[in-house]
């Protein structure tokens, strides 16, 4: 079936998602055909004796039985836990010789917890019991709080002297807050992250009020069983097979189980095999679809990659296979057509991908999902992406980085593949080798990165000088590895100016006097060492003088280097902050300006770099802007800051009309791709504008809808950009629009290539992505790919006339909790 886990605690002040000190915790797996397992995880704090002298730490001795109609059944399995103090915990699995298969509706389990530690022999802690099936012959799933009888073993007959159920009667607000809990996890009440915040906030308070009143509780026992797709129902075989529950003439609800539900029915099956049965192959090769199958299958080639395709949809694609082989869209939706697990269609599958008409990039990506198993569609989707050049590449390489999870073997087709690019490229090789070490610290896929990092470096140590006088490989690499050291390094200072007590001023000085004294080293490098943000440009030193830290509790670091070409490379260290998502999201926004820029719409955009060198660490490119926050404080507009380093007085609103079409485009192109990819705590002093009127977004530490703001307007603008433009009805707010509604399209366009690179990501463990389930679908809704292109302008609109209402005073309710968001 899956798992489950068992928990016993002494209090219940422990809000919904914590760990409480005093609560131990067992997981138990379940299968049909295999035995029943569990593992203790963690161990009360057991209470100090009576006459309040010291004791030893405790040593715990769990025991559990399986009574099956009251009558012991196997041997009890018991588990010891030794530790030299909280929290105590155990990690050791514990298997029961009885199977699911052969339990009964009476079947409980009986968990008796003893205290070994004084030395005299065990004593008592409690003990609890538990049937699995409740009274409707359903396998219990979810937490179940159970009443622990102190002093008392576990009695497993029926009935039972240690029901751990707490009756009805005696149930308060904490047992029905916590069945609310436990519907939460299971799914059955939807998640609002700012309302589940909130919400948990007043239960955990409702806890500690209720704590204080309960002085001699019973420490209770809490197990939670996993939920499952469908309902686990009980069933006797034979004469005894379960009986549906008997009609009653009143209004009352039946519940009548289906016994067959998620069986495969025998006949559709054999009809099915029939219809794909390659002795069809003949006939098939000369079908042609009707006009009402033609349309069919165009709607099936241009349904999203997310997309389940139904039974019915991959018999007709399999159908027509040899007629679709010259549409390359169609390949895709084949191989997910296929049954891989039959070898010889499986077999011919292969066959016909390698004479189909070529796919595209964007497709190859699809095909290196975790959906895809076999090799040789990962070896054909490797092939494929051989044929983008560099900067292609560049602008996927994070997301084939983290599908090297999805391999079969560690050195893959795609890991030797990214290998060989990096050895012609300086740039991929370094961010090749970032992206790698990054995801050392996944232990689940550790030994697959390792391997790719020994393999890049092997390659590279082998690589000779060229004549034009280039580097060797080990020199190159030395560069590499030497980015490392210069992290390290940046880590130290960012410590001891940390820990300088002061203010900015005192901080700042202490930086520079490290740089100038302690690390005087770094103002002058023995070798020129590569960029991590940029690997093309050599840094030779730190310039003590010109570095400084920024006003925030973490204390970034802005640090300026000399580059070998004489200029200078200003850049920001973090240490404290993930900035995995900020690189995904900037990843975006450059993908995005370059596929708008292939359509001939240049929207000013400025994806700066940047790069995590840690799950806590990380560069970030220092681009020299002004927070709109500033703006206004000192110049009171945006227009009238523009003035000061555009000034025309011909021009719209005394700017010069370039800087101000600048400043349109930008804002409209920031506003589409905010919009997509859903990013919230939007304010002003993360809006930055340029000198030449570019506005940008950073610090991107909420996407994918989440906000932590109530009622977020749909898209992310503010009055201040709208009053610039010339209020909303100027011919310059009307450009705007225009613009916003010729982006939205072309990136509609590409959506299958967005939706491919953040469904590669969705392993990975990125703040919002890895706790968001349904992540690329979030994505794909703000598309609206149920729509044609003349309906979305209309659609893209009505969302900006939405937002820019909510911006100016209006009566509406709604509106006003939007306009709330920016205050």
């Amino acid at each position: 079936m899956a798992a489950a886990a068992v928990g016993i605690s002494r209090t219940s002040a422990a809000g919904a998602g914590s760990t409480n000190s005093s609560e131990f915790r067992f997981f138990l797996s379940c299968d049909i055909s295999l035995p029943l397992t569990f593992r203790v995880l963690q161990a009360p704090i057991p209470p100090p004796p009576p006459n309040g002298l010291d004791k030893k730490v405790s040593e715990l001795f769990v025991e559990c039985k399986l009574y099956i109609d009251g009558i012991q059944f196997g041997l009890p399995v018991n588990t010891r836990l030794e530790s030299s103090g909280p929290p105590y915990c155990w990690n050791e699995l514990i298997t029961l010789c009885t199977k699911y298969r052969d339990l009964t509706s009476l079947a409980q389990l009986a968990f008796t917890v003893w205290d070994v530690s004084s030395g005299e022999g065990k004593s008592v802690v409690g003990g609890a019991t538990i049937f699995l099936f409740n009274s409707k012959k359903q396998l219990k799933t979810g937490k179940q709080k159970l009443q622990l009888w102190p002093q008392k073993e576990a009695d497993g007959r029926v009935p039972t002297t240690t029901p751990g159920k707490v009756p009805k009667n005696e149930r308060g607000e904490i047992e029905r807050l916590e069945r609310l809990v436990n519907k939460y996890e299971r799914g059955q009440i939807q998640h609002v992250d700012w309302l589940d915040r909130l919400a948990f906030s007043a239960i955990d308070k409702v806890k500690e009020k209720e704590c204080e009143r309960l002085e001699n509780s019973f420490p209770s026992l809490v197990v939670e069983f996993c939920s499952f797709e469908h309902r686990v129902v009980f069933q006797e075989s034979g004469a005894n097979f379960y009986a549906p529950t008997p009609v009653s003439l009143s209004n009352e609800l039946v519940t009548v189980w289906d016994p067959e539900l998620g069986r495969t029915n025998p006949s559709e099956h054999k009809q099915l095999k029939l219809a794909r049965s390659l002795t069809r192959g003949i006939i098939d090769k000369d079908l042609k679809p009707s006009s009402n199958e033609r349309k069919s299958l165009q709607r099936i080639i241009k349904c999203p990659p997310t997309r389940t395709i139904l039974p019915d949809e991959k018999q007709l694609v399999w159908k027509f296979r040899f007629s679709l082989m010259s549409e390359k869209k169609a390949l895709t939706k084949f191989l997910r057509s296929v049954d891989w697990s039959d070898i010889q269609e499986a077999k011919q599958a292969v066959e016909l991908m390698g004479k189909w008409e070529t796919i595209d990039v964007a497709d190859a990506l699809e095909l290196l999902s975790s959906d895809f198993k076999s090799e040789e569609v990962r070896a054909y989707a490797v092939s494929v992406l051989e044929r983008a050049d560099d900067e292609e590449l560049q602008c996927y390489l994070l997301q084939l980085v983290q599908a090297l999870r999805f391999e079969r073997s560690d050195k893959s087709r795609l890991a030797h593949f990214l290998v060989n690019r990096a050895l012609s490229n300086i740039e991929i090789a370094s961010f090749l080798r970032w992206y790698v070490v990054v995801e050392l610290h996944d232990h689940a896929y550790a030994k697959r990165y390792y391997s790719t990092y020994d393999m890049l470096e092997d390659e590279m140590m082998k690589m000779v000088a060229r004549e034009d006088g280039d580097e060797d490989g080990f020199r190159l690499w030395q560069s590499l590895s030497r980015q490392t050291e210069l992290t390290a390094q940046l880590c130290s200072i960012m410590k001891d100016v940390r820990n300088t007590r002061g203010n900015a001023e005192k901080k700042i000085e202490k930086l520079r006097q490290l740089l100038s004294g302690v690390h005087s080293e770094l103002t002058h490098f023995d070798e020129p060492i590569r960029s991590p943000l940029a690997p093309t440009l050599l840094l030779t030193g730190v310039v003590p003088q010109e570095s400084s830290i920024f006003k925030s509790s973490l204390i970034p670091l802005r640090l300026t280097f000399k580059t070998a070409n004489g200029g200078t490379s200003k850049m920001i260290f973090k240490k404290g902050d993930d900035l995995r998502q900020d690189q995904l999201v900037i990843q975006m926004v450059s993908l995005m300006d370059r596929l708008l820029k292939l359509e001939n719409m240049d929207l000013h955009l400025t994806p700066y770099q940047v790069l995590a060198t840690g799950q806590d660490e990380g560069m970030v490119e220092f681009i020299p802007s002004s927070p709109l926050a500033q703006i206004i404080s000192e110049h009171r507009s945006i227009t009238s800051y523009l003035q000061k380093f555009h000034p025309d007085e011909d021009g719209p609103f005394g700017i010069t009309a370039q800087c101000l079409e600048t400043f349109i485009k930008s804002c409209a192109g920031y506003s589409v791709i905010t919009y997509i990819m859903g990013v919230g705590d939007r304010h002003l002093d993360n809006l930055l504008i340029r000198d030449d009127g570019c506005l940008f977004h950073v610090d991107f530490g909420f996407i994918l809808g989440r906000d932590p703001k109530p009622f977020p307007p749909p898209m992310k603008l503010c009055k201040e950009m709208v009053e610039a433009m010339g209020g909303t009805e100027s011919q310059y707010y009307t450009r705007f629009k225009s613009y916003c509604c010729e982006a939205y399209n072309i990136l509609r366009n590409n959506s299958s290539l967005i939706l491919n690179l953040f469904t590669l990501m969705e392993r990975s463990s990125i703040p919002d992505i890895s706790t968001e389930e349904n992540a690329t679908l979030k994505v794909q809704e703000k598309f609206r790919l149920d729509l044609d292109d003349e309906e979305a302008i209309h659609f893209f609109q009505g969302l900006i006339n939405d937002s820019v209402s909510a911006l100016f005073p209006q009566m509406v309710e709604t509106i006003h909790r939007w306009a709330q968001y920016w205050r």
